[in-house]
């Protein structure tokens, strides 16, 4: 009887054993199986959260291009305001506007202030490459290299380069002979590397026609040059800077001189520009664009400018 009863008894343990076995191998699949839709739920709202940035992100850049390039639109027709005394002054300085919300900085660069490299001016081209960290000899090799690029003949200037020293320089290509197309082109001459054109682009352009670029709207790095080649000495920066200080505080029409004391003529007759606007919107997303342009005339005159050379700045939150 006793046996039986114990029998019985260890029958009821087991069993209860493999219960309990049971029930705890379930727990552990539930707990398996909520840690799982634990995992899922949260990649599915990290998921949706960085969708909903991107999109934001995207809208925001968006409307802060659009109205970047409103600014540039603004720029055009206060180049052309009627009311000559409220045109705004192609010199760099910025002017700030507002557009649906959003705070727009504009500044208008005429090209009158920029170095031409299809008018020959050596003296000026060294200078230029002076001022951007090339020694003596260097600016100097560039510089009549830039002019025998331009020249019809293949007569080399001094320390210049015709067709036989670009094919010593392993080049397939010679001088062009002819004025310069593009700004860009100017990476094609002997002796230019990308990393030095980087340094020289702004200052260049191919649309004023003249030898001497105009101090009245010339920038920091064409002052230096300019001052560089006029004084043969190169300027401090605080000379520039004041310089540039007090041409921002003169009205036009104002008298205004460069260091040194030539007067220059504030006056504006080139149809060319470099423009630079920039939006912030309310939220800190910013764009910016930097495009030159060339004003309608003539029988181009239905449209108000074109686009010769457009560059987009950045943008972020």
């Amino acid at each position: 009887m006793n046996i039986r009863r114990n029998s019985q008894n260890f029958s009821l343990s087991r069993a209860s054993k493999a219960g309990r076995r049971q029930r705890g191998v379930v727990l552990v699949m539930v707990l398996w199986i909520i840690m799982l839709l634990i995992v899922l739920v949260s990649s599915f709202v990290q998921s949706s959260t960085s969708e909903g940035l991107q999109a934001r992100f995207l809208l925001n850049s968006t409307q802060a291009r659009y109205a970047a390039e409103s600014g540039l639109s603004r720029a055009v027709f206060e180049l052309r305001n009627p009311t000559i005394d409220l045109r705004w002054i192609a010199d760099g300085r910025p002017y700030e506007t507002d557009f649906e919300g959003a705070k727009i900085t504009i500044k208008i660069v005429d090209d009158m202030g920029k170095i031409d490299i299809s008018a020959v001016n050596l003296p000026l081209f060294q200078a230029m490459f002076e001022s951007v960290g090339l020694d003596k000899i260097a600016a100097q090799k560039i510089a009549a290299a830039m002019a025998d690029w331009i020249d019809p003949d293949d007569l080399v200037n001094p320390n210049g380069a015709e067709k036989d020293e670009y094919k010593s320089a392993g080049l397939g290509y010679g001088p062009s002979n002819r004025p310069f197309v593009t700004p860009s082109e100017l990476q094609q001459v002997l002796g230019m590397s990308y990393e030095l054109y980087l340094k020289v682009e702004d200052m260049i352009t191919i649309n004023s026609g003249n030898t001497q670029p105009n101090g009245a709207f010339a920038q920091a790095d064409v002052l230096r040059a300019l001052l560089t080649q006029q004084t043969g000495q190169m300027p401090s920066q605080e000379v520039i800077d004041a310089f540039i200080e007090m041409r921002s505080n003169t009205p036009r029409g104002g008298t205004i001189s460069l260091p040194g004391g030539q007067p220059l003529l504030a006056q504006s007759n080139g149809l060319t520009y470099t423009i630079e606007s920039e939006a912030e919107l309310a939220n800190g997303a910013k764009a910016g664009l930097k495009a030159t342009i060339q004003l309608g005339q003539g029988s181009v005159a239905q449209r108000p400018f074109r686009i010769v050379r457009w560059r987009d700045g950045s943008s972020g939150q």
